[in-house]
């Protein structure tokens, strides 16, 4: 069982600015009960679990995930120091062949 500090939780706002939609979205998957979510001072805390499940699980959502939310930003991720890169041979079995 989870415990309450692994929680990722985020307000509506949050949530469809790292998605990449609008607000209206968020709040209408609320409604729907598609997403998992408390209410913290009046203001919805979604379970951010639940809404990556609820947008991979819809093709325009997941869409706009990767073009106007988070998802735009991956390709930046990727780690360009060599120093800290996992060793390349063992992600390619014709390297690793031809040491043997």
């Amino acid at each position: 069982m989870k415990s309450m500090a692994q929680i990722i939780r985020l307000t509506v706002s949050e949530a469809a600015k790292l998605f990449g939609v609008d607000q209206k979205t968020i709040r209408r998957a609320i409604k729907d009960q598609q997403l998992k979510y408390v209410v913290v001072q009046n203001r919805y805390k979604i379970n951010f679990e639940s809404l990556l499940y609820w947008s991979q699980g819809r093709t325009k959502v997941k869409n706009k995930l990767a073009q106007s939310g988070i998802g735009q930003y991956v390709d930046n991720w990727k780690i360009k120091n060599k120093l800290f890169s996992p060793n390349p041979k063992i992600f390619d079995p014709e390297k690793t062949n031809s040491n043997n």
